[in-house]
C-alpha cells in the first residue's frame, strides 16, 4: 500500500507535468499588441461577425442577423463594440426608401482576429500534445 507521502510526490510529478504543457499556451496577460488575447473578439456572436467578414468582403445588417438568428438589437449591440474598437466599417445608406447597413473588417479587426485565432490554435496544440 502507498503512503500518503508516495502519492502526493506522484501527485507533484504530475502537477509539474501538466504546468510544463500550459507554458506554451498564450496567458491571456497582455505583453504586446500582437501577442494579447483580445477579450472583445471572444464573444460568440462578434467572433461569429468578424469570422464571416473575414470570408466576405462585406456584408449587410439584414445578412449577419439571419446568419446568426439573433434580434436587431443583439446584433447592433455587438457590431457597434466592434465598430467603437476599430474592427468593422459600418456604412449606411439607402435603396429606394429603405436603409441599408453594410459592414466591413477593418486591417485592425483582421490583425485582432487572427491574433485570437493564432492563440486558440497555440491552446488546441498544447491541450493535444500526448
Amino acid at each position: 500500500m502507498k503512503s500518503a507521502r508516495t502519492t502526493a510526490r506522484g501527485r507533484g510529478a504530475l502537477a509539474d507535468a501538466k504546468q510544463e504543457r500550459l507554458r506554451g499556451v498564450p496567458t491571456g496577460r497582455p505583453t504586446s499588441d500582437d501577442a494579447r488575447f483580445d477579450r472583445l473578439v471572444y464573444e460568440r456572436v462578434r467572433l461569429g461577425i468578424m469570422s464571416a467578414l473575414a470570408v466576405a468582403e462585406e456584408l449587410s445588417f439584414s445578412e449577419l442577423k439571419a446568419l446568426f438568428g439573433v434580434s436587431d438589437g443583439n446584433l447592433s449591440a455587438h457590431a457597434r463594440k466592434l465598430e467603437e474598437a476599430g474592427y468593422l466599417a459600418c456604412h449606411k445608406s439607402f435603396e429606394g426608401r429603405r436603409p441599408r447597413t453594410t459592414y466591413r473588417l477593418t486591417g485592425d479587426g483582421r490583425a485582432a482576429l487572427h491574433r485570437y485565432l493564432d492563440h486558440v490554435e497555440a491552446v488546441i496544440r498544447a491541450t493535444r500534445r500526448p
